[in-house]
């Protein structure tokens, strides 16, 4: 069996996990994979993190729509990030949606609007945050891959204080683009599961910690980014490859 494929021995099948969340980064090559953990689960709602005009920009690969400057500065961001580890910015979720017609699953889209969210943090941003949040941004831009490996490593160790820390310096952002985002797309996958019993969720890494504290009612299975992309340099089945989260 190929390397590529020998994390889904890895996978347990467990008849009472209704929920599975798949961490991602939207820079790293992870088509493949996220694919291939939607084969294995066989689930009967694929969600995704996106709203309805991000999906359809992304898939007719669209950037000529009116966005908010911070939210160009941040595709731009994740295009050259993405161009970095030969990839392309959203293929992820692209790969999930085709996963989803693979295994006859429905397709969910369980994000916030983008236009309102961005209006909304722009509107609530200190001028100093305001500020900094774009001259990160700009920063960003030129970035080196290795730079940004740096920074993955940092969060993979250390995700709640990385968090806790980016909103010590960007508290409106924080709130506005994790938090609350944390909370509405835990709401939607509560509601999904009053009516399917098999859901796979693929959402940015960075809100897996929050949606499973907002979901600590319900059985839930995490597959967190680091799993995903350490893959490929394992071949036989490690016990250690699953994070699994179970409340009561």
């Amino acid at each position: 069996m190929p390397k590529a494929e020998s994390f889904i021995k890895r996978l347990p099948r467990l008849a009472r996990i209704m929920i599975t969340l798949v961490g991602v980064g939207h820079v790293f090559a992870l088509s493949e994979k996220v694919k291939q953990v939607i084969r294995a689960k066989r689930p009967e709602v694929v969600c995704l993190e996106l709203d309805s005009n991000r999906y359809q920009a992304l898939r007719t690969r669209d950037r000529s729509g009116r966005v908010p400057i911070q939210y160009a500065l941040l595709a731009l961001f994740q295009k050259k990030m993405a161009e970095k580890f030969e990839s392309e910015a959203g293929d992820e979720m692209l790969a999930a949606a085709s996963a989803a017609d693979e295994v006859g699953a429905k397709l969910a889209l369980i994000d916030m609007d983008a236009q309102m969210m961005f209006a909304r943090l722009w509107k609530r941003m200190s001028l100093k945050e305001k500020s900094n949040m774009v001259f990160g941004a700009l920063i960003g831009l030129v970035s080196s891959k290795e730079a940004v490996e740096r920074e993955v490593a940092n969060y993979e160790a250390h995700d709640a204080e990385y968090i806790s820390k980016l909103g010590e310096g960007f508290p409106t952002v924080k709130e506005v683009l994790i938090d609350d985002r944390n909370k509405y797309m835990a709401t939607q996958l509560a509601k999904i599961s009053e009516s399917h019993a098999n859901i796979l969720a693929v959402v940015g890494d960075g809100h897996v910690p929050g949606i499973l504290e907002a979901l600590k009612e319900h059985e839930i299975e995490a597959v967190r980014l680091k799993d995903l992309r350490e893959t490929e340099a394992v071949a036989e089945p490690s016990s250690s490859y699953t994070h699994s989260y179970w409340y009561r």
